[in-house]
């Protein structure tokens, strides 16, 4: 029983990749759906953040020989990985901005509306 709570971080992961998840499946709204996938892209961080984790660990940082070292590899694709995210979610949100401005909505069963009356002769 101690392993299976023991491994909490990973349970955080799961939660909050589906929280992300349903919010990203069952919401219409554009908005909504960019936080859906910004709280699924944490739930990656923390993965990747608690896979790179060794217990007992040190930076690997001019330490003595022999020392047990965590590996800096996966702490450095996250913080690219929070860049390029944040990047993504200005890009994203930009967007909405924009097709809000042309349809006036920005709940997607309305763009989809919307669009079929410009398409229909």
């Amino acid at each position: 029983m101690q392993t299976f709570l023991g491994l909490y971080n990973f349970w955080v992961v799961i939660v909050l990749m589906m929280i992300g998840f349903y919010i990203v499946i069952a919401h219409d709204n554009l908005v909504k759906k960019i936080i859906g996938l910004n709280i699924f892209q944490t739930a990656v961080f923390i993965l990747y953040i608690s896979a790179g984790k060794i217990q007992g660990g040190t930076a690997p940082i001019l330490g003595e020989p022999g020392a047990v070292y965590s590996h800096p590899l996966p702490h450095v694709l996250i913080l690219t990985a929070i860049v390029v995210g944040v990047a993504t979610t200005a890009l994203g949100l930009a967007l909405i901005v924009r097709i809000h401005e042309a349809y006036g909505s920005n709940e997607e069963d309305d763009l989809l509306v919307l669009d079929r009356r410009e398409d229909s002769p």
